[in-house]
């Protein structure tokens, strides 16, 4: 047997995980949902195929069965350096050491707003906390106090902004919800944009997108989004989650040039540690602070929104992003990764529906089925596939750690799942395959 999954030569045997079936079982009962966030559900993994894992190190994890697997968009795009990064843990352990949470600011707090503003020079000002929920939700505050509005306007395309009111409101689990002050506009269409604007005329407090993630911003795309911002008095804010640092350690708004009057960071900044930040122009970030006479904004205040061993985690992964050019790195794995598979999709028969799509730091798969359909049936059955070879992740996203035998594994792993795709397709039903019910989409009204 291969130490990943199941052995090679039989790909369609099912993969058993009694521990992590048990466990899932004791989660349920105890955690709403089984996991802490929606997508890490084992609903959004096939059936009886949902790992719970015991450790990492790098772009590998291990589940309490024992099994290893190649990880994809580790902790949810996170750990971009890989699990245990050596340079990470020691700048946390040094810093857990000599205390973690005062009762007045330490000097690591400046220390980190002073690499951060370094790191991004298009911001001025930046405020730390703990998720990236948070961060956004400040971010429409301020910018609500600022311009004296309460419409709040989002990019209907892209799939998440916050846990708050003002956008899960806007999905399809809106139960417990009032009605919220949120309107919408496509991506990459400036003429609806300026529509919007123009129906809600002096009631926008803010435009808020991811400035690109599936798509790149067609030629001046982000230019007219900040001059519809000015036009309109409403403040322009990029969500930088997962473009921060992936796209390059200044954000897309160091890759494009445009320059946001708000953004908000996460993910990969902290390797998986728990850091987020709010970044922005000084006259606006200044209404969450204490120099000056206007009505005060209760900006960003928690307890552990400075704990020195994220703060210093940060630090670290700013430092090797400057120093090692990870986030070309990050696009050279993509790249390679995503030429392999391809052409495994191709080899099998398969191209047209296993797609790879994204930018090379940030793929994502498709699964179409025989009408060239999104389907959760086809991605059920091969995420089946993927697991059971060895590969678990919800998407292609690389973290630096990678080595080449990892994507040469994964490309191997990729053609077994394609094979099977094609069985399926030549039957016109996957069901045979998927081992039971299939995934589902996180926002969903109905269990």
């Amino acid at each position: 047997m291969s130490r990943y999954g199941r052995p090679r030569e039989d790909p369609l045997r099912d993969l058993a995980l009694p521990v992590s079936d048990h466990l899932n079982v004791q989660l349920h009962a105890l955690v709403p949902g089984g996991a802490h966030t929606y997508a890490k559900g084992d609903d959004q993994y096939p059936e009886d195929l949902a790992p719970i894992m015991s450790h990492g190190r790098g772009a590998h994890v291990w589940d309490v069965d024992g099994n290893e697997y190649i990880e994809y968009g580790s902790g949810l795009r996170s750990v971009s350096l890989g699990h245990a990064h050596p340079r990470v843990v020691e700048a946390v352990r040094r810093e857990i050491g000599r205390g973690t949470n005062f009762v007045r600011p330490s000097v690591v707090e400046l220390e980190a707003a002073e690499r951060f503003l370094a790191t991004v020079p298009t911001a001025e000002m930046v405020k730390f906390t703990k998720n990236g929920s948070d961060a956004t939700t400040a971010a429409v505050r301020l910018a609500r106090a600022v311009t004296g509005r309460s419409l709040v306007a989002i990019c209907r395309d892209q799939p998440f902004f916050s846990t708050d009111d003002w956008f899960i409101g806007t999905t399809a689990m809106s139960a417990g919800i009032p009605e919220q002050l949120t309107v919408s506009f496509p991506y990459a269409d400036l003429d609806a944009t300026a529509a919007l604007l123009e129906q809600h005329d002096g009631q926008v407090a803010c435009l808020i997108l991811e400035p690109a993630t599936q798509q790149e911003p067609p030629a001046g795309y982000l230019e007219g989004m900040r001059a519809l911002a000015d036009r309109h008095g409403a403040l322009l804010v990029f969500d930088e989650m997962i473009t921060g640092f992936r796209w390059s350690e200044a954000g897309a708004q160091g890759v494009y040039g445009v320059v946001p009057d708000l953004s908000t960071f996460g993910k990969a900044l902290g390797n998986g540690f728990a850091v987020s930040a709010l970044a922005g122009r000084r006259e606006v970030m200044e209404w969450g602070g204490l120099r000056h006479d206007r009505e005060r904004v209760f900006l960003l205040s928690t307890t552990h929104g400075a704990e020195t061993h994220s703060l210093a985690a940060a630090m670290a992964v700013m430092d090797i992003y400057t120093r090692e050019g990870t986030a070309a790195r990050l696009h050279a794995l993509g790249e390679q990764l995503a030429a392999g598979v391809r052409e495994a999709a191709a080899g099998m028969g398969v191209a047209d529906h296993v797609l790879v799509r994204g930018r090379a730091s940030n793929l994502v798969f498709a699964t179409l089925d025989e009408d060239l359909r999104p389907s959760q049936s086809y991605r059920t059955l091969f995420l089946r596939g993927l697991i059971a070879g060895g590969v678990v992740g919800p998407s292609f996203v690389v973290s630096s750690a990678l080595t080449d035998d990892d994507i040469d594994r994964t490309v191997e792993v990729v053609s077994q799942a394609c094979a099977v795709y094609r069985k399926a397709l030549d039957a016109g039903d996957p069901s045979p395959w998927m081992g039971g019910r299939p995934v589902r989409p996180v926002f969903r009204r109905l269990v």
